[in-house]
């Protein structure tokens, strides 16, 4: 999904908006995927929250609510892929620009203009199906999760409690992560420039650490085998036996490696 600067900040100045919400518009999706497939939520302005599912399905409802535009113009799209399933928030698409497409992973085209609009996603996701979640403006929250999560955001906190993998990154925002295994074959990356990063594992680490922060401190649980200069902003070094490649980055936060309790 490719977005655009004017988008972000289009979306972030009419959301502060004191005018009266407009009335709420429901789209609701229910269907079953397998173990190893993806159910992947793809929003622009607002909140994303995920937690189990009891019903074998994956339940998705999208709230849409605006206080100057009109929530009917922002369709709500189902692809399916290979891979599984992508829902996005479609909007308007912009005079002059390249036409809103919903497709999976790093295709499709999202951007939006002088529309304030916000979608809210709550969705419910089976045992072994994974989730992937993308949003400019607004927090992504996963919990009790049972498989591979991976969330994006640029303005909003993400939270993450899963059994399986995670990963996030956003800008403005905290990153809090409790997963079960820390399995990263092509390494794994935690970003966010005004936010701290806390990482609760519940299983071993084993990793080449890579950790920077510029107006914070760094801590760890795990015993760690420095590389090169031992700085309080900047870390290098070894977890357990290594091997997968960890990046942990902020700029105005701290970086926090802890055993989930």
């Amino acid at each position: 999904m490719r977005l655009t600067w004017t988008s972000v900040m289009a979306a972030g100045l009419l959301a502060v908006s004191a005018t009266p919400a407009r009335a709420q518009n429901e789209f609701q999706w229910r269907g079953r995927l397998s173990s190893g497939q993806t159910i992947e939520i793809k929003n622009i302005n607002g909140a994303i929250s995920a937690s189990s599912s009891s019903s074998g399905d994956v339940e998705v409802v999208a709230t849409k609510t605006a206080r100057r535009s009109n929530p009917a113009d922002v369709r709500i799209e189902v692809v399916p892929g290979s891979k599984g399933m992508t829902i996005c928030a479609v909007y308007p698409s912009v005079p002059g620009k390249e036409p809103n497409v919903c497709a999976p992973g790093d295709e499709g085209h999202m951007n939006t203009q002088n529309n304030d609009t916000q979608v809210h996603f709550e969705v419910r996701i089976p045992a072994g199906v994974n989730f992937t979640g993308t949003s400019v403006n607004g927090e992504i929250r996963a919990e009790s999760l049972q498989s591979d999560a991976d969330l994006t955001t640029v303005n909003g906190s993400i939270r993450i409690t899963t059994t399986g993998t995670a990963v996030a990154s956003t800008v403005n925002g905290s990153v809090d992560v409790t997963m079960g295994r820390a399995y990263f074959p092509e390494g794994a990356s935690f970003k966010s420039v005004n936010g701290t990063i806390t990482l609760n594992f519940a299983d071993a680490l084993d990793a080449d650490l890579n950790a920077e922060t510029l107006n914070g401190s760094i801590q760890s649980d795990f015993p760690i085998t420095v590389r090169g200069t031992v700085s309080k902003h900047r870390l290098r070094g070894t977890i357990g036996n290594g091997g997968q490649t960890l990046n942990l980055s902020t700029v105005n936060g701290s970086i926090k490696l802890l055993r989930a309790q």
